[in-house]
């Protein structure tokens, strides 16, 4: 499966453990959320990274204690229809601060890379060598947004008016 990451195809580093396998002490792991929740206390005093897959039928609060010792969070988008793994990651982008790799996984379509990334994605498995190509490309073909969201990207508002805006205190400062 092809692996983009920083809008480039790249190898992944992480190795997917299954529940029932043995966790190996050197290299970067990926374990499911249930895994990782019944073995948080074990895992987090591996010296190697590890990272998380989050079904996207669990709250991420769960998962928010943990958050500062995670490397990569996978979102799972199970269908193109099922979009809740956006939501996850703009919560764990905007409200809990994760700075960790996120990596979309699943039914990753290539019409909503450019969207992914606006999310807060950083990372992405892909079906099709070609999608990863045409991933690449949507990176670079958007620099400008209106909205702000949790990719940090500067607004078009913000690049108009220039980047180092002084915070206002009071009513519409959080607006720009």
């Amino acid at each position: 499966m092809p692996f983009v990451k920083s809008g480039r195809i790249a190898e992944d580093r992480f190795v997917r453990i299954a529940d029932d396998a043995p966790v190996p002490q050197d290299g970067a792991v990926i374990v499911s959320g249930a895994r990782y929740l019944a073995d948080a206390e074990a895992l987090q005093t591996r010296a190697a990274p590890v990272g998380v897959v989050w079904p996207n039928n669990r709250p991420i609060a769960e998962l928010a204690p943990y958050l500062d010792r995670i490397a990569l969070v996978a979102l799972v988008f199970p269908g193109f229809r099922d979009g809740r793994a956006y939501s996850q990651a703009r919560i764990l982008r905007e409200s809990y601060g994760f700075k960790g790799e996120m990596r979309a996984t699943g039914q990753v379509l290539r019409d909503q890379f450019l969207l992914l990334l606006r999310a807060g994605f950083d990372s992405f498995e892909v079906s099709k060598d070609a999608d990863a190509a045409a991933f690449a490309e949507s990176t670079r073909r958007f620099d400008v947004f209106y909205q702000p969201t949790g990719d940090g990207r500067t607004t078009a508002l913000r690049r108009r008016l220039g980047r180092a805006l002084p915070e206002r205190a009071g009513a519409g400062a959080h607006a720009l």
